[in-house]
């Protein structure tokens, strides 16, 4: 773990991933994040959540902590203003769509289709269902996928299946593809997400900068994903939490401790709170000796 303390980047914002970096493995909020969180917001610095997941997983987490800065949500392609309102979004080409998920379903993985804070499915599944247990809205069974296109905007996909056969799924719509989505996993294993070409939570992140005027070298980013890795190079301070995946962690400048270790706490202590602290005085008897004045200089008559 890296123990440098400090960075010469003054930091203005904080953008933080939720599942797996702020939240622990209960999916919770502990007392030592939130009291830095808050301890930032006092000191001037806003707190931008950046999650690949819906704004309405996080809508009990803003309220708490009186959040009042744009959020990035559903991997960078929904950027919210604080009261709720859409300021950016980014999504799928139809006919794109369209071919994912008639390939997908042909091989017998299950597809969740994200539309604002709506998952639509064409059938209840367990893995599916497993994206509510971090505090998304539970999906909604609609029938045909394919039939919803041109009813519903469609932000991203998540295709939903065995960690070892997401790999090949990967690399067969990779090649299917050629360039015109892209794919990136985050904090779930089970689920390859399929988003617009060129999307990213870093994107989303750096859209959101430019509507608050502030330069990415001013940034703290933290996250755990490969999802992450984006915005942590974008940031002027990159940090990975402990349990991050590889990759992050190779393209992380920084690391702290795990979300189970309060390392969002750590990472706000060291580039946010402890470089703003004056520094303590220095003791008379360690001071410098003042310089002697000339013995024989005196005050002489006007």
């Amino acid at each position: 773990m890296d123990t440098t303390p400090t960075t010469t980047h003054e930091i203005k914002v904080i953008a933080v991933d939720l599942d797996g970096t702020l939240l622990n493995s209960q999916h919770t909020l502990s007392a030592g994040n939130r009291a830095a969180l808050l301890a930032a917001m006092a000191a001037g610095v806003p707190v931008m959540l950046a999650t690949g997941k819906t704004r309405a997983s996080a809508e009990k987490l803003i309220a708490e902590l009186g959040l009042t800065t744009p959020g990035v949500f559903v991997q960078g392609l929904l950027i919210y203003n604080p009261d709720g309102t859409v300021r950016h979004q980014q999504m799928l080409e139809p006919g794109i769509t369209r071919r994912i998920i008639t390939f997908a379903e042909d091989r017998g993985f299950d597809v969740l289709m994200y539309s604002g804070n709506r998952i639509l499915v064409r059938r209840r599944d367990v893995r599916a269902d497993q994206v509510a247990e971090y505090g998304e809205p539970l999906p909604e069974v609609v029938g045909s996928l394919v039939n919803q296109l041109g009813a519903v905007t469609v932000n991203k996909l998540c295709i939903a299946g065995e960690p070892a056969r997401m790999r090949a799924l990967r690399w067969q719509l990779d090649q299917q593809m050629s360039g015109q989505v892209n794919f990136t996993f985050s904090h779930v294993a089970s689920l390859l997400e399929v988003l617009p070409p060129g999307a990213s939570k870093g994107r989303g992140v750096k859209l959101a900068l430019q509507d608050l005027g502030i330069a990415p070298e001013h940034l703290l980013a933290i996250g755990d994903g490969e999802n992450d890795i984006e915005m942590v190079k974008l940031a002027g301070v990159g940090v990975a939490v402990a349990n991050a995946a590889p990759l992050l962690k190779a393209a992380a400048p920084y690391q702290v401790a795990s979300n189970d270790a309060d390392g969002v706490a750590e990472a706000i202590e060291r580039f946010v709170l402890a470089p703003r602290r004056p520094a303590p005085p220095v003791p008379a008897a360690d001071a410098a000796p003042a310089a002697d004045a000339p013995a024989a200089e005196q005050e002489k008559p006007a």
